[in-house]
């Protein structure tokens, strides 16, 4: 099972980027999903959650009211909609589901990482 994230790049401050999340070889329909994102020399931070069925979210007070997540189970992909991006939000952004039961904020209740995208907002 692999976890690709995609649709990162260079982005001005102000801007937006939509990133996706797909899952192959396996699916994570009924998984909680969440975005998480590293900054060069930080620990891993939590972004957002979803439930399996996308009828809850949570949000890190950081990105509340910019960023939105949702997720087509058809498609076994969560998407990140991120809107009026800033500086501090550059870093590099990972999907995973959630695996193990536990608050989902908390980076060591997932798995199955994968690769992860690069956000680079400019001022």
């Amino acid at each position: 099972v692999q976890l690709q994230a995609s649709g990162g790049g260079l982005v001005q401050a102000g801007g937006s980027l939509r990133l996706s999340c797909a899952a192959s070889g396996g699916t994570f329909r009924s998984y909680g999903m969440g975005w998480f994102r590293q900054a060069p020399g930080k620990e891993r931070e939590f972004v957002v959650a979803i439930s399996w069925n996308g009828g809850y979210t949570y949000y890190a007070d950081s990105v509340k009211g910019r960023f939105t997540i949702s997720r087509a189970a058809a498609k076994n992909t969560v998407y990140l909609q991120m809107n009026s991006l800033k500086p501090e939000d550059t870093a590099v952004y990972y999907c995973a589901p959630q695996t193990k039961l536990g608050i989902a904020t908390i980076a060591g209740n997932y798995d199955y990482w994968g690769q992860g995208t690069q956000v680079t907002v400019s001022s």
